[in-house]
This record gives C-alpha cells, sequence and structure tokens, in this order.
C-alpha cells in the first residue's frame, strides 16, 4: 500500500526549520495533545521520547510532555538515541508508541518528530489521519487526577546496546580488527562505539563530541571525506559511518573507498544464502545501483524496486514477506533482526561476515559491480510539464534505445523544489554522462 500524504506528515513524519512552523513549541506542544488523544483512544496511555543531539531537542521535548499529559498520556524519557533504538525500546516497554525527535541527516537548525507504533514499524496511515483530525480541535485538558506523568529510562543505552550485541554469532569475535566509527556527533555517540568494543574490535571513535551544533556536520554518512582520510592514516580495516539519528550505514574500506547501501544490501543477501536463510528476495528503489540488479540476477535472487524513501522500501517487504531491502544513501532494513533500518546492525552483520570468510570489506561486494550512474538536477519553469514535454520524452526514448537493455533512464521532480532529477546509468561512464546532458538540455528547454 503506497504511503499516505497529510496536512502535516509526510513519508516520514513531521520535519522542518526550527522556529518555523510546525517546528514550534506551540505546534509541537500540539502536536503532543493530538497524538495522546489518538492514542489514549485505543487505551494505552504510556509512550517513550527519544531524540538526536540537536540543541532544539530540549526544547521540543518538553513541548511534547506538556501535550501528552494534557491528554493523560505518561512520557519515559530516553534521552539522546538512535532513531531505531527508540522502536525496539517502544516494543520492550509495551509502550502505546515511541516518539523520535530528529531531522536525522539535516543540519541542526533543522529537527522533526516522527512515530513508531506499539509493534515498532511505522504508525500506519489511519491512526496518522487521526492524529491530523485532532490536530485541527481546540487543545483541551483531562481532569488533574488523570494527568500523565513523566519519569525516565535510565539504562534506555545499554539496554540497546545488549540487544545490537545479540545479533553477532555468539562464536565469533571482532577481536584482531581495527575499525574507525564516525557518530555524526549525533544519537549513536555514546551507542556504537560500545558496541563494537565490546564484541571485541579495535575502536577508533570519531564524531562522538555533539555540542547540539555540530550534528552531520563535516561527518558521518552524508560527508564521508574525513572519515576515508582517517581509515587510511589509522590503517584501519574498515570504517563505520552513521548518520545523525543512526538509521544509515555507510562503509569505507581499507583504501578508502566508499561501500555504499546498494553493495552492503547485496553483502548481507550473499551472508543469508550462505547461511541458508534468505527469504524471498529483495526491495531496492527506484535509484537502487543496476549493478545490484544484474549481480542479484546472477544468484537468482529475486528484486523488485520500489519508490525512493525507506518507508515505501518497508511496504513493499512487508507485502512480499521479505526481510531483506535498502537505498544506496545507506537506509539498511533486515526484518530478520529489527523491525526498522538500522546502521548499527547492519554494520554488525557485514562484520559478521568479514569474520567468518575472513575477507576484507571490498571482498565483501566482491560480486557486484555498480554500473556508472549519473545525475544531474535541473531546475525548470514553475507551472511547466517537462517530464510530459514531447521534446523530453523523445529523447529519454532516443536515450534507452541506445542504451539497449544495459542500464536505465530515470527522471523525477524533486518534492520540494521546481528540480527535475535526470539519473541515467550504463555500462560507459562517457556515454552516460553524455546521455544524461543531453535530456537535462531537453528539461531546460520546455517553457
Amino acid at each position: 500500500m503506497e504511503a499516505r500524504m497529510g496536512k502535516y506528515f509526510g513519508t516520514d513524519g513531521i520535519r522542518g526549520r526550527v522556529g518555523e512552523r510546525p517546528i514550534t513549541p506551540d505546534f509541537v506542544l500540539k502536536l503532543g495533545w493530538a497524538a495522546g488523544k489518538a492514542l489514549a483512544a485505543k487505551g494505552n496511555t504510556k509512550v517513550l521520547i527519544g531524540k538526536d543531539t540537536r540543541i532544539s531537542g530540549y526544547m521540543l521535548e518538553s513541548a511534547l510532555e506538556a501535550g501528552f499529559s494534557a491528554a493523560g498520556v505518561s512520557v519515559e524519557f530516553l534521552g539522546p538515541m538512535p532513531t531505531p533504538a527508540i522502536a525496539y525500546l517502544t516494543r520492550t516497554f509495551r509502550a502505546a508508541a515511541g516518539v523520535v525527535i530528529s531531522a536525522s541527516h539535516n543540519p541542526y537548525y533543522d529537527n522533526g518528530i516522527k512515530f513508531f507504533s506499539d509493534s515498532g514499524h511505522k504508525l500506519s496511515d489511519e491512526l496518522e489521519a487521526r492524529i491530523e483530525s485532532y490536530l485541527d480541535q481546540e487543545i483541551d485538558c483531562v481532569e488533574s487526577e488523570e494527568l500523565g506523568r513523566a519519569s525516565r529510562i535510565e539504562d534506555a543505552a545499554g539496554r540497546y546496546i545488549e540487544f545490537c550485541k545479540s545479533t553477532f554469532p555468539s562464536h565469533l569475535s571482532l577481536a584482531g580488527i581495527k575499525l574507525v566509527v564516525d557518530c555524526a556527533h549525533g544519537a549513536t555517540y555514546h551507542i556504537a562505539p560500545n558496541v563494537f568494543r565490546e564484541l571485541g574490535a579495535e575502536v577508533i571513535e570519531m564524531g562522538t563530541t555533539p555540542n547540539g551544533l555540530n550534528i552531520n556536520k563535516g561527518c558521518g554518512a552524508t560527508d564521508l571525506a574525513a572519515l576515508q582520510q582517517r581509515v587510511q592514516a589509522e590503517g584501519a580495516a574498515i570504517g563505520l559511518a552513521l548518520d545523525g539519528d543512526g538509521d544509515r550505514i555507510m562503509i569505507i574500506d581499507a583504501d578508502g573507498q566508499t561501500i555504499d547501501g546498494d553493495e552492503i544490501v547485496y553483502a548481507l543477501v550473499r551472508q543469508s544464502i550462505r547461511d541458508g536463510n534468505l527469504e524471498g528476495g529483495v526491495v531496492g528503489t527506484l535509484m537502487t545501483n543496476m549493478g545490484m540488479e544484474l549481480a542479484l540476477a546472477d544468484l537468482n535472487v529475486p528484486f523488485v524496486r520500489a519508490k525512493v524513501g525507506d518507508r515505501y522500501v518497508m511496504e513493499e517487504l512487508r507485502k512480499n514477506r521479505w526481510c531483506i531491502g535498502g537505498e544506496g544513501s545507506g537506509h539498511v532494513i533486515n526484518l530478520k533482526y529489527h523491525s526498522t533500518g538500522d546502521g548499527i546492525l547492519a554494520a554488525i552483520q557485514f562484520l559478521s561476515g568479514m569474520v567468518r570468510e575472513g575477507c576484507s570489506a571490498r571482498d565483501m561486494v566482491a560480486g557486484m559491480k555498480k554500473l556508472p550512474q549519473v545525475l544531474v538536477n535541473v531546475r525548470f519553469t514553475p507551472g511547466t510539464d517537462p517530464l510530459n514535454a514531447q521534446n523530453v520524452q523523445s529523447a529519454v526514448a532516443e536515450v534507452e534505445k541506445a542504451l539497449a537493455g544495459q542500464g536505465r533512464v530515470l527522471l523525477r521532480k524533486s518534492g520540494t523544489e521546481p528540480l527535475v532529477r535526470v539519473m541515467v546509468e550504463g555500462r560507459d561512464s562517457k556515454q552516460v554522462k553524455a546521455f544524461a546532458q543531453q535530456i537535462a538540455s531537453e528539461v531546460e528547454a520546455v517553457d
């Protein structure tokens, strides 16, 4: 089922610049109240609230607390915790919902609110719609004796560290492996280094000194340059780059080269085949490199593409009853271990494969050859429809004919700007670049 786009909720909760609606104290207070009203109607009156390391998290968690309390719902604070940790703890504490205050890989001045259900999945469209219906009503308050209470879960980090470690084979160890872990000054800063250190690795930390303003700044899964240099300078076997809320992972090999989300998914599939427990096929997105599709075909593994976004990947996985999927940007989902994408768990499974096979990070993805892929962003005149323009469609048809089934063309509009994203991939990098520019020129010509 395709995700619903509501009045306030996008594909991944509510997000924006702090101080601008809807990321304002008054709106977030009312959001807490509206969510509380919707959840209380189902009979469970406890929610967990976690956040990443942005300075605005303090303000927003206080606003949420007030709103939930007014609706008669108690809150338990987790403090800074990775998004997937909040999903896990919501299940283990039998809470009605888990609330994440984070803007993921965005800069510090953005923030957002997203929810997990009691099962650790994204909220249903129906529950989001019910919350939005309350947002359009006047806020009220339960009687004083019915107000929600607030408390803090002191051992949240330790609980999640133990859960992560439990997914690593008990007879194996990371002893003898030197790795660099870049936590993006985000929510994994006190989690990820401890997980890998307790599994036996020699851990060199990066991005573990958050100050509220430096999250994702020049580090983490969206900016790999510093980690690439550090891995080579330290002579490390591997580098792990998480994003601000810990649901993305990118890997750097010993030579400083990037292993992206598509390649990580491929490596996990290979391990599942080796273990004899691959369930069905794999879900990627429209942007998944065709090299992964071809490599999976060589393994006789079914593959389908979803729309861009981990929510859409999850929908396809659940619909097909498969387990493994992800995006090149580093969202990696393995439902054998968790109900949502988790950067730390994906890294653990990748490392366990390295240990069992006695191989390097690059060896883990040796069976997949990424096709050259070029992405060109083209600004278009608002009010025009370049995707349906005859000259653009003719150019696309011409390029697809020239690729002869050995590549792909994808055009899609940005959801936030008047941009068309032109993506072309194929076996010859020079040809691919020329084809992308050819189509981009036709998009620019539309008026």
